[in-house]
């Protein structure tokens, strides 16, 4: 008896171990919390009406909240890593049975990148930027894509992307430069879009470079960030039918940038954050501390932002940088990277309540929004030979404002490889009643639009689809809803029913 009263409290000491420890790696983010994608498939059941996936299980359209309460600093910043060892859940592509797919228009942030910054007195992070199908992390298409970015000399590049490098090429990284992880990234998003696509062939096989508009920045991380992502959504495709077109502007605004007002919103807001920053005590501490662990002045430490370099720490899991023997050897800790990370969620929040950014990124994101809306209105109308997939390769001051301006102001902001798609749906053909004598006819389907961030349909959380409610008959948003707010809804928050009024309106 004595020995199996033992053993029972041996087993329960075990499972009480394994229990902190399962918890203790749910809260760093290490391991998921929640179902793969092939779990969840098992756990709902099939709504009737709707398309079957390419996995062969029937997906549950979902409508979820963006925002449930606020995420600690650390497990937020392993989110914003979008480190890709796990199953990601993609929607793309699911509508009611019958709905046609017309287009697809797709904006992506480039993957992990090598920070743009260094920490004074401390060694760089020692990353490898050439690809080798033999490091981690990997993807089955790396092999091929490295071979196919060869061959990019047939494409037709816009002047500068042509001098670009179509691959990340430094054996030890260069500022700013795409990682094999941030190539991994995106071939995983291209892949995702293939699948999801590909029964509603979007792309005919002899696609024209009308039917395929791919553009991006002079970034060799939003260049070669956009070629994984093609790369996995079209493999092997033909580099003589590319054209690679140059957005010379972040907020991808080509010939209507001008607007002062825009300037002046970003210029309140940066002020704005400036306040935030200088009335948090916490934080100056936690820079003083850190200056005087690494032998720097506070303003030097602070100029340097390091949250850039210890972000790359952390998502490429190297300890954090120490200060050289003769400067004392101290390390930064992660303590003090949370401070720094919570001063930043902190800034989200009064971000929102403030307003001023959402004025910024009205105006900001509109020409970008305009040329979607154009496109989508174009497609619908029936022309042919018109865009069906549409690449805009960007970056976080591209993709944050366009979340803004959209309304979804819950939304986290964009973490590496983050990927907002909107999609052009046609219903089916509605029977009309035949007159007397005559032949039964049918009126073309109404389009409709529907908007996914990082692969959740988030549609009926923008402003131009929020109010709109979601009648089980019709679970799409209609395309004119979005036409009515570019045009001129989103103009209200400025005060103004038009870009070019908004723009010359300037705040008092």
């Amino acid at each position: 008896m004595q020995v199996q009263n033992r053993f029972l409290l041996l087993v329960m000491v075990g499972g009480a171990a394994l229990a902190v420890i399962s918890l203790s790696l749910q809260f760093l983010n290490l391991i998921p919390t929640t179902p793969t994608v092939e779990e969840r498939l098992l756990q709902l059941q099939p709504p009737d009406g709707f398309v079957r996936s390419a996995v062969g299980k029937s997906r549950k359209r979902v409508f979820p909240v963006l925002h449930t309460e606020e995420p600690s600093p650390l497990s937020e910043a392993y989110g914003y890593c979008n480190t890709p060892n796990r199953t990601e859940q993609a929607w793309e592509g699911h509508s009611p049975a019958d709905y046609k797919l017309l287009s697809v228009q797709v904006m992506i942030r480039h993957g992990d990148r090598y920070p743009l910054y260094s920490i004074p007195k401390t060694k760089r992070p020692a990353i490898d930027c050439t690809l080798s199908t033999s490091r981690r992390p990997s993807h089955p298409l790396l092999k091929a894509f490295i071979s196919h970015m060869g061959k990019g000399g047939g494409a037709n590049w816009e002047s500068p992307l042509s001098s670009v490098p179509r691959v990340p090429n430094h054996s030890v990284c260069e500022s700013g430069e795409l990682t094999q992880t941030g190539v991994v990234q995106h071939l995983r998003n291209g892949q995702l879009l293939h699948h999801a696509y590909k029964q509603h062939r979007l792309l005919p096989s002899d696609w024209s470079p009308r039917q395929l508009w791919v553009e991006t920045t002079g970034k060799s991380r939003t260049v070669q960030s956009g070629l994984a992502l093609l790369y996995g959504f079209l493999p092997q495709f033909n580099w003589t039918g590319l054209v690679v077109r140059h957005q010379w502007n972040t907020l991808f605004c080509s010939s209507s940038c001008d607007c002062p007002a825009r300037n002046r919103y970003l210029e309140e807001e940066q002020r704005r954050q400036y306040r935030l920053r200088v009335a948090n005590t916490q934080l100056e501490r936690t820079y003083v501390d850190m200056a005087r662990t690494l032998g720097l002045p506070t303003r030097q430490l602070r100029a340097a932002n390091p949250i850039d370099s210890l972000l790359c720490h952390l998502c490429h899991n190297l300890s954090f940088p120490c200060a050289a023997a003769s400067d004392g050897g101290g390390c930064l800790t992660v303590a003090q990277f949370a401070v720094i990370r919570q001063q930043q969620l902190d800034d989200e929040v009064d971000r929102r309540r403030v307003g001023l950014y959402r004025k910024y990124a009205v105006l900001a994101m509109y020409p970008y929004l305009n040329r979607t809306a154009t496109r989508m209105e174009r497609v619908a109308k029936g022309r042919g030979g018109e865009e069906a997939f549409v690449l805009s390769s960007a970056h976080d001051v591209t993709v944050a404002p366009l979340l803004s301006a959209l309304g979804l102001e819950e939304a986290r902001f964009p973490r590496f490889a983050a990927r907002m798609v909107f999609e052009l749906w046609r219903s089916p053909p509605v029977a009309r009643r035949a007159a007397k004598g005559g032949k039964a006819r049918s009126r073309e389907g109404e389009a409709f639009i529907r908007v996914l961030y990082n692969g959740e349909d988030v549609t009926f959380h923008t402003s131009f689809c929020r109010t709109h409610g979601r009648p089980p008959s019709q679970p799409l948003c209609p395309l004119t809803n979005f036409l009515s707010f570019v045009r001129r809804d989103m103009f209200r928050v400025v005060g103004a029913t038009s870009y070019r009024d908004a723009c010359y309106k300037l705040p008092v």
